[in-house]
Order: C-alpha cells, then structure tokens, then sequence
C-alpha cells in the first residue's frame, strides 16, 4: 500500500480515451491536423499531409476487410522510409490487424526467424524490398499475398494503390471513405496485440515483442507539450525508436523532415536548407557528423536529440562545438520492451543523464546477483514496469524475464543520482569479466574517441585463460591516418585504469558492424575476435 522510497516514480499523467483501437486513436487525432504537411522527404522535396495519411489508411483498412483481414491477423510492413509506411500501419491497425514491422536488410535467415515468429498472412513492401525479399517471401509458409507500394504491380500480388487511392483503374473502392462514417474494427485494448516487434537483437537473435493496443495509446498519450520546431530524422521507421516516435509526433500534429538513408553531405545540406532546430540520431551518427571536415550553415540546430545507445560526454562536447548555437545534447533511454521511452532528459546541467522517467513508469535498481533494491549513485541492473510495458515475449514464460512485483529485468547497468535522474552505464550482457572487475566496453571506447586518429571503435572481451576476458578494441581509422596499435593501447593505458587496458590488442577494420539504430553489434564483433586478421 505503501510507495517504495528506493523505487523512482514516474509521474502519473497520461489520460487514454474509452475506445481502444489504437489505428482509431491516431486516425482522429491527424484528422484534427488534415490540412498540415506531415512531413517531408529531405531528399525529394515530396510532402505528405496529414489528410491523405487518414484517407488512405481508411481507405486500406476497408480494402484489408474485403480482402479476409480479420480481427488478429499479422500483417508484416517491409519498406524503406516512404510515404506509404504510415498510411499502412494506421490502416492495418484499424481493420483489427497487427502490425509487424521488417527490417529491410534482413537476410534470409533473419526473415525466416521473425516470420516464423510473427507469422504474418499479408506482406506489405516496396519495391525495393520486394526486389531484394520476392523469393525469401515467396517461401514462407502462411503469406497469402503480397502489397506492394507505386505504380508496377509484379503478377500474382496486389496493389497498395488499388486498396488504398480511389480513382485508379484497379480501385477497389469507388470513392474515399468519409471519417463520419468510418469504424475500426472493435478490440480489447488491454490484451489484443496492435503491433509485434523485435527486440534489437545485439546479444542474440531477435524476439517478438508483443505490444498491445493500451500499451500504444498510452505512450503517444503524454500531456506534455511539443515545441514547434522542424525536426530531422533518418532512424528506420521500421525500428521501434522511428515508429513510435513519429506516431507521437503524429498525436500532437508535428511536422517532420526525413531522409531514406545517411549520408553525411545530404544530411548537413538538409539541414542548412530546411534551416533544421532538432536532430533526432543516434550516438554513431553524431560522431560521424563530428569528424566531418565539411562546413554548411547549421546555426538554426538548437537542441539535438540521442538515444538507442549510451552517448559519451566527450561526443556530446563535440556536438556542442559542431552545433554552437545548439543549447543542449539531451538523452533519452528506452526500449522495444517499454514501447519506447523509459526516460527523457530535458535538462542541459544533467547531459550525461538520460533524464527522470517517463510518466505512468517506475524504475527500481536492483544488484545483478542478489537482487537486492539499491539506492542513489549505486549501479544494478535497471529494472521497468508500467502501463506501456509489453505483453510479453512471443513463445516464451513471462517469469523468465520479468521479477516477482512484475518489473522488466532490461539487462541495463545504471544508476540514479539524488535528484532521481537516470544514468545507463552498459548492458549487462556486454560487461567484459577481467578477473574480478566488471569492464565496461562503453567507458573503453569513449576514451579512443578522443585520438584524433580514430573515427569509430568497439570494444569487446577476448576470451583469456587465466583472467577470464581481456578487452580487445576494433577500430576505423579516419582518412590518412598512421597510428598504431601500440600508440592506441598506450593512449587508452594513460587514461584508464589497470583493469581496463587493452591486453587484448587493436583491430583495425573498415567498418564497426551495427544495428539499424546503431547500436553496435558485439556479437559480431566477438566472432572477428578468432580471427587475427586486421587491415594494417
């Protein structure tokens, strides 16, 4: 009956309306902003409204119905950023479907292992992922049919316009559906699923993420205010960080700048030409645009976003020399578990926080082994529960992951100080065992970041037979230059502790291998630790 006084509690203002179908929730909600620009891809100039977003995604969820989507069925959404992605998940979601969504870049096996988890009926893809997936989809055992995006239709699949655009020669619908008149299919908002997701996957392969229709409107129900602002994007709206951010975005009628892809040039052009005042990245994508020896006009930057990775203070100080007129780096915490934000930081004095948590959430941090509660600037694994915690793992016992009171064990080391702000230190998983110490890879490569002679690192532990595991760093070189691996252990010796130094040597390769979000990937990292390969 009593609040815990070592738990940290976020507060409780979320209001969710009495109708729980979350395409229904999104569908009023941009009807409210039809005349606005949505969006607009930075790349093409196109913009999308919010008006033809509810149109069509009404007009697909009518067109699903006919076709046999009932109440429960998957439909998997596989495209790269483009204007029909929301359209489609709105409607999906109001014909009582759920929405999963595929990373492009799966290969065969990594979409025959979501697929058999998920196990949509439909497909829903673009071009170019139907170019690169026909045949992979093609062998799933269950899909129905496909729906592909534009103006060539392969045969034996169906059109995205003909379901979704009225006016065609292969319309389905005679004319638009009117909102007065339209009715999502009717859910339990508290267990029916409105999307499946997959967890990132950095430690193993990814699992289905079963997120419900209340865990949804929840998080795209907060009561604080968006600043009017232009915004860029590029994270994959196919990941959870790009698709529930923008559907939040969406709720409050914010206007969006997005490329398809990264690319260092394009991005700082877009922003000198939209005169951009939010970026929304990822750690790798600040360090790159760091050490970038181009100029462009980015004086209208004033507050830049990060999350999905842990950001070093040393990047967040580059950020603010690259961005000068930008007043604060702020870091959000959040995960596929947690429909996305655990925590958000707002305040500049606290830029190595991930800021207090979110609202409707409790944290407690507990000791890995013992799983005792812990209190201020003490660090354990961070441990979530609220109303936009997933349902659950698909296939798999709900004790496995979640404690006795019903707090998700993230796998997260963290902290939080006396003013009840959160700090993540590495995941648990990640930590190198040197002896009796715990190493924590993300202190290692916050340190190599700073050699001018270095543009990206990971680190992970190198099996050893009488300490356990050593780190061993990879590293990408910038352009040009000579340094060495004896330079880079020295400098990283200099700076760290005794425990920390890199006893299992410098790998020097093109690329770090990461995530869609940039995370990077360690488990592959670990694989090219066998290997005594290296570039130089």
């Amino acid at each position: 009956m009593l609040k815990n006084p070592l738990y940290v509690y976020g507060p409780e203002d979320r209001h969710v309306p009495a109708k729980l179908n979350a395409g229904d929730f999104f569908l009023q909600k941009i009807w409210e902003h039809k005349d606005k620009v949505s969006m607009i891809n930075g790349a093409t100039d196109e913009k999308l409204t919010y008006g033809e977003i509810a149109q069509e995604a009404m007009n697909l969820a009518v067109s699903l119905v006919k076709i046999g989507v009932k109440r429960g069925d998957v439909i998997a959404i596989c495209s790269e950023n483009r204007r029909e992605f929301w359209s489609s998940v709105i409607g999906v979601i109001c014909a009582g479907g759920v929405v999963t969504t595929i990373n492009t870049s799966y290969t065969k096996d990594e979409l025959k292992h979501v697929m058999g988890i998920s196990k949509p009926k439909f497909v829903i893809c673009s071009p170019f992922s139907y170019k690169a997936q026909e045949k992979n989809f093609k062998n799933i055992e269950g899909i129905k049919n496909l729906i592909i995006f534009g103006e060539e239709i392969p045969k034996n699949t169906l059109s995205y316009n003909a379901l979704a655009i009225v006016g065609g020669s292969n319309s389905m619908l005679k004319e638009n559906v009117k909102i007065d008149e339209f009715e999502a299919i009717e859910v339990v908002g508290k267990d029916d699923l409105a999307m499946i997701l997959y967890s990132s996957g950095t430690t193993g392969l990814p699992k289905g993420v079963m997120i419900t229709h209340l865990n949804v409107v929840t998080a795209c129900s907060p009561t604080m205010e968006m600043p009017d602002i232009v915004a860029l994007t590029i994270t994959p709206w196919y990941h959870t960080m790009g698709l529930m951010s923008h559907l939040i975005g969406f709720v409050k009628g914010k206007m969006s700048i997005y490329l398809p892809k990264f690319e260092v040039e394009q991005y700082l052009r877009t922003i000198e030409k939209y005169k951009v005042s939010q970026l929304s990245v990822v750690p790798p994508v600040l360090v790159a645009l760091c050490k970038s020896p181009t100029k462009h006009d980015v004086s209208s930057v004033m507050i830049v976003v990060s999350g999905a990775a842990p950001l070093h203070k040393e990047t967040a100080d580059a950020v603010l020399k690259r961005f000068p007129n930008a007043q604060a780096v702020l870091q959000g915490y959040g995960m596929t578990e947690a429909t996305l934000a655990v925590s958000i930081n707002t305040n500049p004095d606290k830029k190595a926080s991930v800021g207090q948590v979110t609202s409707n959430s409790v944290v407690k941090i507990v000791h890995p082994e013992t799983g005792k509660v812990l209190g201020p600037n003490q660090e354990g694994e961070v441990r979530v529960k609220g109303v936009m915690l997933m349902k659950g793992y698909i296939g798999k016992k709900k004790q496995d992951d979640f404690d006795e009171e019903g707090f998700f064990k993230t796998g997260d080391i963290g902290y939080y100080d006396e003013d009840k702000y959160l700090y993540i230190v590495d995941r648990l998983k990640e930590l190198i065992k040197y002896k009796a110490y715990q190493v924590a890879p993300a202190e290692i490569e916050a340190v190599l970041l700073k050699h001018e002679g270095v543009r990206d690192v990971g680190v992970v532990g190198k099996p050893h037979p009488s300490a356990g595991e050593v780190p061993v760093a990879f590293v990408v070189t910038q352009p040009d230059s000579k340094v060495t691996e004896a330079e880079l252990q020295q400098f990283v010796a200099e700076r760290l502790s005794n425990t920390k130094h890199l006893r299992g040597g410098v790998r020097f390769i093109d690329a770090i291998p990461k995530s869609a979000t940039g995370k990077i990937l360690r488990k592959d990292l670990k694989k090219m630790v066998i290997s005594s390969k290296s570039k130089l």
